[in-house]
């Protein structure tokens, strides 16, 4: 009789089990509902180099450890760099021209601005000159940066420290304000 039993309840899990795969089904619309109010990224890369070109010629390299996608979002889709980005420009002839760099970063889709945190330090290599801030934002559409934030200003002739500035990328039409240091000034 216990034989009888057993096979019972093997063929009631069985067909359980059958009847739950076929009830599953694969609503796209459903899955990303989900995603949307569980406030979870619709993409995740790790290790990403991304090369951006312009009619084949390379203008840009993005360097991250991690990439959140959040383009899912209706009202401001962005991307998410959570543990840090490195962005390098290419000009001169292909000469690295500018590298900003990050230990967090957010890139909104639909305005093209970017937030960056923690360590934040922009390169220009064509002149040697060197920022140093703790936040920073980029306009991508006019590659204007600006912040409030206190910084430093290295070039080979100068060390300018203050709380906020505005600048283009390469770090040229630069406005700073509360500024100190030791500015040498040469007359042309």
């Amino acid at each position: 009789m216990k034989l009888g039993t057993h096979k019972i309840y093997k063929s009631i899990a069985t067909i359980s089990l059958v009847a739950m795969l076929f009830s599953c089904t694969n609503n796209s619309d459903k899955v990303a509902a989900l995603f949307i109010t569980k406030n979870l990224p619709v993409g995740v890369a790790k290790d990403m180099h991304h090369v951006y070109k312009d009619s084949g010629r390379v203008t840009s390299k993005l360097i991250t450890p991690l990439l959140h996608d959040f383009s899912n979002r209706k009202e401001h889709p962005y991307n998410e760099f959570p543990i840090g980005l490195v962005l390098i420009s290419f000009n001169n002839g292909g000469k690295d021209s500018i590298t900003i760099k990050g230990d967090y970063g957010l890139t909104y889709a639909k305005t093209l601005i970017s937030e960056l945190k923690g360590n934040v330090v922009i390169l220009n290599h064509t002149d040697n000159s060197r920022l140093e801030t703790e936040q920073l934002f980029w306009d991508q559409n006019t590659d204007y940066m600006y912040s409030e934030k206190k910084f430093k200003l290295t070039s080979p002739d100068n060390v300018i420290y203050g709380v906020g500035f505005e600048s283009k990328k390469d770090l040229s039409k630069f406005s700073a304000k509360q500024t100190s240091g030791q500015i040498d000034l040469k007359e042309n």
